[in-house]
């Protein structure tokens, strides 16, 4: 376990050495994560630690990817994909093209649900799906479509609970202890490089996720990535956060409507 000082040099020293600030990241959160890999390769002193990321960058990349990578299912909260299906994706469907962006998309389940929804809406033929992430390593993992056969159960049962009506199994193929899903699923995606912290906005959309990301920041950062979104969003489009996030308190809030306690807001202005 690092000290709260020995936590604050590795911000530091990250920062002067590669130009990554986790300055403005959740200490509690970064400080677990930080804590995981210090144990989990061995260190002893803090000192070794240090400069092993200070000298060996294949190492940093390590860290890196181990600090920020996020927990992620596909379908994942049920009840907030009824909303899309039934209430959200719906309003969008006039739309002569529609652009989702999965912000934070980790290993992708969220981006593949998605698909598999807009899909079974007739509308997957006129949709984008942009799926970034700070982290490269992840970012790969998403663009197989490769997931492991163990968790199609779960997923299997989110998608039914969320209100899907096929055949799960339908839209992968199984090979061994993996399963890939349908490369018609995946052409309507674009993977890239982005991070919240400090990238600019790149596109405009009707539809942003990013769930379970802001949580890791602190209020200053969160309201750095709402004002992101916000400059990303077309009006009357929607933005969807997790459960224990909110767009309160910063100073896109009078730019929102929330329109239901799945965390789910309309920009109206």
């Amino acid at each position: 376990m690092i000290e709260e000082l020995e936590l604050e040099t590795l911000i530091n020293e990250v920062y002067e050495h590669y130009g990554f600030d986790f300055g403005n990241y959740s200490k509690a959160s970064l400080k677990r994560r930080v804590d995981r890999l210090y144990q989990m390769d061995g260190f002893s002193h803090f000192h070794e630690f240090l400069h092993r990321i200070q000298t060996d960058e294949k190492y940093y990349k390590r860290m890196i990817e181990e600090i920020t990578v996020n927990v992620t299912e596909m379908f994942r909260d049920p009840v907030f994909y009824s909303v899309l299906r039934n209430e959200i994706i719906p309003f969008l469907a006039p739309k002569p093209f529609i652009r989702i962006w999965h912000a934070g998309c980790s290993t992708g389940e969220e981006v593949f649900s998605m698909a598999i929804l807009l899909k079974e809406l007739g509308l997957l033929h006129k949709s984008l799906l942009y799926a970034t992430d700070i982290n490269a390593s992840v970012l790969e993992t998403a663009k197989k479509g490769i997931f492991p056969l163990r968790m199609m159960k779960q997923y299997s049962e989110n998608y039914l609970a969320s209100g899907g009506t096929e055949d799960f199994s339908s839209y992968y193929s199984a090979n061994f202890n993996i399963v890939k899903f349908n490369p018609e699923l995946s052409e309507k995606m674009v993977f890239s490089q982005h991070n919240l912290v400090s990238d600019t906005s790149f596109n405009e959309f009707d539809l942003i996720l990013c769930r379970n990301v802001l949580i890791y920041f602190n209020n200053d950062l969160q309201s750095r990535a709402i004002k992101l979104f916000d400059d990303s969003l077309s009006v009357l489009g929607f933005l969807a956060l997790g459960s224990k996030e909110t767009i309160k308190y910063t100073q896109g809030d009078s730019k929102f409507v929330q329109l239901r306690k799945e965390k789910i807001w309309r920009k109206i202005q």
